[in-house]
């Protein structure tokens, strides 16, 4: 039987069940809609995502305890932090390649095992460079390829509808998971040392593992499916080879062009007012100020509550309105913010902090959902390998603050001075995302 004999012999059927002999329709049937696979893998994505995040949880609980136990500066141990944190961004675009090249389940399985050994070293540590050679390189290396770039990989593959809103909730991700882990560790630091928090770090990251190799799909091609709101089917591409070389010839590419300066510039600013500021140093300055650690880790984990809330929303806004808008206004709002914090510090929590809290929560990372669809639009097929280099910039930025606001508070005896840094930073950020240029068939290049 022929394919068009075969398709009216359906319309027939079809006719026939709906319109019977006596001529009455039958009564309306509901029909069951399948959810499509890429849900799932975003779901997964999601749950991994979470176990990794326990490690970024852990950072700025650790300063006062290192320093109380082994009398290293808050610079040394910022520095560690500081390893990590550039790693994180430098290892993003080669892990997308690698992603590429070797498949998503496995970069991603190997790089659990890599932060759950970093972390659990660490607890037999005596000396600074262990700090960095285990927090600093092992766990820098492992969340490197557990970045945005994974979550930028799986949006790109899986789906061609609702990218913004799904590259939102992954992103969301990181914060649920610093809202499941934060008060834990805090607790566990409080009670019963730093090391039993290390090793939990430790045993979140493997746990996610069977989860990945289980149930994770590198390509909608590998269960015969379309990706998400595509229209017709996408074969899987053949593994690329040369993975390093292909994260650098991108990027020599994208350097190119200035959107790429544009978004690397506005996206290590939105590192340094929030990895490498708040969510490194804000417990330890509040502690100063006399808050109590466990209050302090608790306001950071509602930042993470309003992080979901506010991430997921700006993925929404992104399929709807313009992403350079949105990013000029979220820069703007995080530099008001910041500029007010020194004056809401105090030894206990009050309604402005928890607005502040609730309002830096909004806007933590809701700058990721429109930087992905710059990126799109300006790169296209690459678009995840450039996102990675620019979230390297994020980390560069994140690892500065980091190193630089532990040198200011032993020089200055207060963070101050990096508050108001950084909303001036987060100013001049507002003012690069309003320049990027549209792409009109191909990225503009700088003269």
């Amino acid at each position: 039987m022929t394919q068009t004999s075969e398709a009216a012999a359906d319309v027939a059927a079809e006719t026939a069940d709906e319109t019977p002999r006596s001529g009455r329709p039958r009564p309306w049937r509901r029909r069951t809609v399948s959810l499509h696979r890429a849900w799932f893998v975003a779901a997964v994505t999601f749950v991994t995502i979470i176990g990794a995040a326990a490690f970024r949880s852990l950072p700025g609980l650790l300063i006062d305890p290192l320093h109380d136990e082994f009398d290293w500066s808050r610079g040394t141990i910022g520095a560690a932090v500081s390893v990590n944190l550039a790693l994180y961004g430098l290892t993003a675009p080669f892990a997308a390649a690698l992603m590429d090249r070797f498949g998503i389940r496995r970069v991603v399985a190997v790089a659990l095992t890599v932060i759950a050994v970093g972390s659990g070293l660490t607890v037999w540590m005596t000396a600074a460079w262990q700090l960095l050679l285990c927090w600093g390189l092992l766990v820098g290396l492992g969340s490197g390829s557990m970045a945005l770039a994974f979550a930028a990989t799986v949006t790109n593959r899986w789906f061609t509808e609702r990218r913004g809103l799904v590259s939102g909730i992954l992103t969301a991700a990181s914060a649920s998971g610093q809202l499941i882990f934060l008060p834990l560790l805090s607790w566990l630091v409080t009670r019963h040392d730093w090391r039993p928090a290390a090793v939990t770090v430790a045993l979140a990251a493997l746990a996610v593992v069977p989860f990945v190799w289980l149930l994770l799909r590198d390509h909608p091609a590998d269960v015969g499916l379309k990706p998400y709101g595509a229209k017709e089917f996408v074969p899987k591409p053949p593994p690329v080879t040369g993975a390093a070389r292909r994260a650098v010839t991108v990027l020599l590419s994208a350097m190119r062009t200035g959107p790429f300066w544009l978004l690397a510039g506005t996206f290590a600013i939105c590192g340094a007012s929030t990895n490498g500021l708040v969510q490194t140093h804000f417990v330890p300055a509040a502690h100063d100020h006399g808050m109590p650690v466990t209050a302090a880790a608790s306001l950071l984990a509602v930042i993470g509550v309003f992080d979901v809330v506010g991430t997921i929303a700006s993925g929404w806004f992104t399929d709807r309105f313009e992403p350079r808008r949105l990013l000029a206004v979220y820069y703007a709002l995080r530099g008001i913010s910041l500029l007010f914090l020194p004056m809401l510090l105090a030894p206990t929590v009050h309604p402005p902090m928890i607005f502040f809290i609730v309002f830096y929560g909004l806007d933590w990372v809701a700058t990721v959902p429109p930087t992905l669809a710059l990126c799109r639009e300006q790169y296209g097929d690459d678009s995840a390998i450039v996102f990675g280099w620019v979230l390297a910039s994020h980390q560069v930025g994140a690892a500065l603050v980091a190193f630089l606001g532990g040198v200011a508070r032993d020089v200055f005896g207060s963070y101050d001075v990096v508050w108001y840094a950084s909303g001036a930073l987060c100013a001049a950020a507002a003012l690069m995302a309003l320049v990027i240029r549209r792409r009109s068939g191909a990225a503009a290049v700088v003269a």
